[in-house]
Protein backbone atom coordinates (compact mmCIF):
# COMPACT_ATOMS: atom_id res chain seq x y z
CA UNK A 1 0.00 0.00 0.00
CA UNK A 2 1.46 3.63 -0.58
CA UNK A 3 0.86 5.86 1.85
CA UNK A 4 1.00 9.62 2.16
CA UNK A 5 0.14 12.17 4.99
CA UNK A 6 0.05 15.59 5.52
CA UNK A 7 0.85 18.00 8.19
CA UNK A 8 -1.93 19.68 10.21
CA UNK A 9 -4.31 16.59 10.55
CA UNK A 10 -3.62 13.35 12.75
CA UNK A 11 -2.34 10.52 10.90
CA UNK A 12 -5.06 7.88 11.81
CA UNK A 13 -7.96 9.75 10.57
CA UNK A 14 -5.35 10.33 7.04
CA UNK A 15 -4.87 6.27 7.45
CA UNK A 16 -8.77 5.41 7.76
CA UNK A 17 -9.66 8.16 5.01
CA UNK A 18 -7.09 5.72 2.91
CA UNK A 19 -8.40 2.50 3.62
CA UNK A 20 -11.78 3.62 2.85
CA UNK A 21 -10.75 5.06 -0.48
CA UNK A 22 -9.04 1.72 -1.10
CA UNK A 23 -12.41 0.10 0.00
CA UNK A 24 -14.40 2.37 -2.05
CA UNK A 25 -12.60 1.96 -5.51
CA UNK A 26 -11.32 -1.89 -5.36
CA UNK A 27 -8.29 -1.99 -4.42
CA UNK A 28 -9.32 -3.78 -1.10
CA UNK A 29 -12.08 -5.90 -2.14
CA UNK A 30 -14.62 -7.16 0.09
CA UNK A 31 -14.14 -10.57 1.96
CA UNK A 32 -10.23 -9.83 1.74
CA UNK A 33 -7.58 -10.09 4.35
CA UNK A 34 -6.12 -7.00 5.49
CA UNK A 35 -1.93 -6.74 6.88
CA UNK A 36 -1.78 -7.37 10.32
CA UNK A 37 -1.52 -4.06 12.18
CA UNK A 38 2.21 -4.17 12.61
CA UNK A 39 3.02 -4.96 9.26
CA UNK A 40 0.74 -1.80 8.07
CA UNK A 41 2.24 -0.05 10.83
CA UNK A 42 5.63 -0.74 9.82
CA UNK A 43 5.03 -0.34 5.66
CA UNK A 44 2.58 3.44 6.96
CA UNK A 45 5.88 4.71 9.24
CA UNK A 46 3.63 4.93 11.71
CA UNK A 47 3.70 3.38 15.19
CA UNK A 48 1.40 0.36 15.65
CA UNK A 49 -0.96 1.76 18.24
CA UNK A 50 -1.90 4.43 15.67
CA UNK A 51 -2.83 2.06 13.06
CA UNK A 52 -4.66 0.19 15.53
CA UNK A 53 -6.88 3.29 16.23
CA UNK A 54 -7.28 3.70 12.82
CA UNK A 55 -8.37 0.17 12.64
CA UNK A 56 -10.61 -0.19 15.38
CA UNK A 57 -12.68 3.07 13.89
CA UNK A 58 -13.07 1.31 10.77
CA UNK A 59 -14.55 -1.76 12.31
CA UNK A 60 -16.51 0.43 14.30
CA UNK A 61 -17.97 2.00 10.89
CA UNK A 62 -18.50 -1.86 9.40
CA UNK A 63 -16.09 -1.64 7.11
CA UNK A 64 -13.61 -4.05 8.43
CA UNK A 65 -14.63 -6.93 10.89
CA UNK A 66 -12.22 -9.54 12.45
CA UNK A 67 -12.32 -13.29 12.91
CA UNK A 68 -10.41 -14.03 15.94
CA UNK A 69 -7.79 -16.19 14.90
CA UNK A 70 -7.93 -15.56 11.07
CA UNK A 71 -7.61 -11.94 11.46
CA UNK A 72 -8.97 -8.04 9.99
CA UNK A 73 -10.86 -8.53 6.59
CA UNK A 74 -13.20 -6.43 4.53
CA UNK A 75 -16.91 -6.17 4.78
CA UNK A 76 -19.13 -8.16 2.32
CA UNK A 77 -21.86 -6.00 3.19
CA UNK A 78 -22.97 -4.39 0.18
CA UNK A 79 -25.14 -1.92 2.16
CA UNK A 80 -22.73 -0.90 4.10
CA UNK A 81 -20.02 -0.50 0.67
CA UNK A 82 -22.98 1.30 -0.88
CA UNK A 83 -22.92 3.91 2.27
CA UNK A 84 -19.22 4.30 1.82
CA UNK A 85 -19.68 5.08 -1.86
CA UNK A 86 -21.56 7.57 -1.11
CA UNK A 87 -20.18 9.79 1.78
CA UNK A 88 -17.09 9.82 -0.19
CA UNK A 89 -19.27 11.18 -3.44
CA UNK A 90 -21.14 13.93 -1.04
CA UNK A 91 -17.52 14.71 0.37
CA UNK A 92 -15.79 15.04 -3.18
CA UNK A 93 -19.29 17.13 -4.28
CA UNK A 94 -19.22 19.47 -1.76
CA UNK A 95 -15.32 19.86 -1.84
CA UNK A 96 -15.85 20.74 -5.42
CA UNK A 97 -18.52 23.00 -4.97
CA UNK A 98 -16.63 24.90 -2.11
CA UNK A 99 -13.79 25.27 -3.85
CA UNK A 100 -15.31 26.55 -7.18
CA UNK A 101 -17.13 28.87 -5.38
CA UNK A 102 -14.74 30.39 -3.24
CA UNK A 103 -13.47 31.30 -7.25
CA UNK A 104 -16.90 33.13 -7.51
CA UNK A 105 -18.95 30.66 -9.66
CA UNK A 106 -22.27 29.93 -8.38
CA UNK A 107 -24.23 26.45 -8.72
CA UNK A 108 -25.14 26.88 -12.29
CA UNK A 109 -22.32 27.50 -13.45
CA UNK A 110 -20.60 24.80 -11.58
CA UNK A 111 -23.07 22.11 -12.57
CA UNK A 112 -22.46 23.69 -16.33
CA UNK A 113 -18.88 23.46 -15.86
CA UNK A 114 -19.37 19.84 -15.02
CA UNK A 115 -21.52 19.09 -17.99
CA UNK A 116 -19.28 20.68 -20.39
CA UNK A 117 -16.63 18.77 -18.96
CA UNK A 118 -18.09 15.24 -19.11
CA UNK A 119 -19.35 16.17 -23.03
CA UNK A 120 -15.71 17.16 -23.60
CA UNK A 121 -14.59 14.18 -22.27
CA UNK A 122 -16.75 11.98 -24.32
CA UNK A 123 -15.78 13.36 -27.35
CA UNK A 124 -12.14 12.51 -27.22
Amino acid sequence: MKWEFKNGIPIYLQIIAQIKGMIASGELTAGSKIPPVREMAVDAGVNPNTMQRALTQLEQEGLLYTQRTAGRFVSEDENVMKELRKAMSEQYIAELFHNLGKMGMDKQEIIAAVKNYEEDKEEK
